[in-house]
């Protein structure tokens, strides 16, 4: 028991943990929803590309306005919020489909971030940015973070039936009068102001972790939406958690060692769920060969 208490909470007992915890937690609920749709609409590798185009924001923002946190964060967001707005209007206004648009945009955008980078004189802190520190995580890093979370909270709850049609059938939704472009670019803008709150914790790099992996975990259990989400965030809180105290004894950079903690989450989901595991699959097919050989009369 004393061992368990050292493992796992003896490194909260420290303020700047507690801050990092309540910002991960924070960010597990809301990565959990959004993680969810994302999944479910298989637009992963779009959120991930999502990520690669805070870069040039950051870039820009240590170049014109310095090295101030806020300043940074409004970097990230408005060059987050402006690639959204341009690639959906690539995908809309010529032949390109949502994918073709939003990966030739975000591959510009995070080859230029690469090239501002490079162009800095001193690295450090960017860094931390790229990859997370919980370390600086403050009181504006959480209360960015909470109203981040408590938005797409609020958002979920307001509109769940509109998002139930959205993921679901878009085609009713559509008949039914619903603006499928305001869903898209808001659930989008969403997705960017979390990992915007997200970067001093995990990093710009590793953010998306948070969302998809316990999204990807959840879907292997669950074959209800609502059951889905819940589970996504209480995997992202779990993994968090576990993650952050792996940091803490270890020395590895928080971000990563979320996202490990999250990745051995969601490989046990995928090999040990009843219903759509790897054993699972294995034991069917075991079974249909064996009927195959010995057919029962």
């Amino acid at each position: 028991m004393s061992a368990l208490h050292d493992l796992l909470l003896a490194p909260f007992g420290y303020d700047f943990m507690q801050r990092g915890l309540v910002s991960a937690v924070l960010l597990s609920v809301s990565g959990g929803l959004l993680g969810s749709v994302l999944v479910l609409r298989r637009l992963a590798l779009m959120g991930d590309a999502l990520t690669h185009s805070l870069l040039p924001g950051l870039a820009l923002s240590w170049l014109l306005l310095g090295r101030g946190p806020l300043a940074l964060l409004a970097g990230a967001l408005v060059a987050g919020l402006l690639s959204v707005m341009a690639s959906a209007v690539l995908s809309r206004l010529t032949r390109l489909k949502e994918d073709a648009a939003f990966g030739a945009f975000f591959l510009v955008a995070y080859a230029a971030g690469i090239a501002l980078v490079s162009q800095l004189g001193t690295r450090v802190d960017l860094l931390h940015f790229l990859f997370g520190h919980i370390l600086g995580v403050g009181p504006s890093d959480l209360a960015l973070t909470a109203a981040a979370s408590g938005l797409t909270l609020a958002a979920f709850v307001l509109a769940y039936r509109g998002i139930v049609l959205e993921v679901f059938d878009p085609i009713f939704a559509r008949a039914a009068g619903m603006r499928g472009g305001w869903f898209y670019d808001g659930f989008l803008a969403l997705a960017v102001l979390n990992l915007v709150a997200g970067l001093q914790t995990m990093g710009v790099v590793l953010a998306i972790g948070l969302f998809l992996l316990p999204a990807a975990s959840a879907y292997l259990w669950c074959d209800r939406f609502a059951a889905m989400l819940v589970l996504s965030a209480l995997l992202g809180i779990v993994g968090s958690t576990t993650g952050l105290a792996v940091s803490f004894h270890t020395g590895l950079s928080s971000g990563p060692a979320v996202v490990l903690d999250l990745g051995a989450i969601f490989l046990a989901s995928a090999a040990l769920s009843p219903r759509y595991g790897l054993l699972h699959a294995l034991a069917l097919a075991r079974r249909e060969r064996r009927t195959v050989r010995h057919p029962v009369d």
